[in-house]
């Protein structure tokens, strides 16, 4: 049997190869991506040995959510912060880990046209019982002159503004997933290089899947809408090939990547108690809405579009249902 040749490209010859596509590139953004690779490497390894050295358990303090914060997520922050402050192609970042927004403004930096927001850890929570937990980010191209220190308006854009967002999910393998107007591709690291490896090029989302993901514990917190469509996600019916399987993890990076895979829906809708939902505009629902759409899914916050919000705040809520497009038509059809 003959062997079968296969070049694998890794993140950087990747997005080098995309930047000859576009001879007017400047690289700036492909710059980003890598350097973002590189930070996640870096957590990965501390994910990784986290049961075998001091970074379990909470750092003793809460973030601007009031949520306690774990020692993993504080170096989380730190190394993506580090690695995008060291680098040439980052102007200020966001975090929801930090109150405000953080302005890079050495003379190289505020040369830069992008802005990144970044949930640095997200899940958590589920770090002390070995649960997939992920890096979401989302890259916007500034809207104040370069040269000058980025403004609250620079972060405070619609999602449909984005020119890249991706996630990193820290798994039984660690893989980056990001996407450009140009596609959704996912990158597997090879630990015996180091290298994050393209291994899922062209991501699409099925039109239709067989999995819903919501936390069923809140059902009776839930609008009528919304009951009505989980309800039917439990019954078999020509109009959606159902039943659906339930599969809710509790770490969104792992539940929405399962669904971009293998097709499915998100639902993390708004409670009698948390009538804004719980997830956040910028740094969890936006890029995450941009990479399902670009792969041909939808998103909403249950009235309209997410990526059409317009924030008035850093760290603004929305709910969030998300997902292939049949299940999504069908969803937005009871409500």
């Amino acid at each position: 049997m003959s062997a079968i040749s296969r070049k694998v490209l890794t993140l950087d010859e990747f997005t080098i190869l995309q930047l000859r596509n576009f001879p007017n590139a400047t690289g700036e953004l492909s710059g980003l991506l890598r350097d973002i690779g590189l930070a996640a490497k870096r957590v990965n390894v501390e994910v990784n040995k986290a049961g075998l050295v001091d970074i379990l358990g909470d750092a003793g303090a809460t973030n601007i959510q009031g949520e306690d914060v774990k020692k993993l997520d504080v170096f989380a922050n730190n190394q993506f912060m580090g690695v995008l402050r060291h680098g040439i192609s980052c102007a200020g970042i966001g975090s929801e880990e930090l109150d405000d927004f953080v302005v890079f403004d050495d003379p190289v930096s505020v040369n830069s046209k992008y802005v990144c927001l970044f949930d640095p850890l997200d899940g958590s929570g589920n770090i002390d019982v070995n649960v997939s937990i992920g890096t979401i980010f989302s890259v916007f191209r500034r809207v104040t002159p370069v040269g000058t220190p980025v403004t609250a308006a620079d972060f405070l854009q619609p999602g449909v503004k984005q020119v890249a967002a991706g996630y990193v999910i820290y798994g039984s393998s660690t893989m980056l997933v990001y996407a450009t107007r140009r596609g959704c591709n996912g990158f597997t690291l090879d630990p015996s290089i180091g290298e994050f490896c393209l291994s899922h090029p062209d991501i699409k989302c099925p039109e239709l899947g067989k999995i819903y993901s919501v936390n069923h514990g809140n059902f009776f917190q839930y609008d009528e809408g919304v009951r009505k469509y989980i309800d039917g996600c439990q019954r078999k019916n020509k109009s959606n090939g159902g039943p659906y399987t339930q599969r809710y993890i509790g770490s969104m990076v792992a539940d929405v990547h399962r669904n971009l895979i293998k097709g499915g829906i998100f639902m993390y809708p708004a409670t009698q108690d948390k009538p804004n939902g719980k997830l956040r505009l910028l740094y969890e629902c936006n890029p995450f809405a941009f990479i399902v759409e670009v792969a041909g899914g939808k998103a909403t916050n249950g009235q309209q579009r997410i990526l059409e919000i317009v924030p008035t705040e850093l760290h603004q809520r929305s709910p969030l249902f998300i997902g292939s497009k049949l299940m999504m038509e069908e969803l937005e059809s009871h409500l």
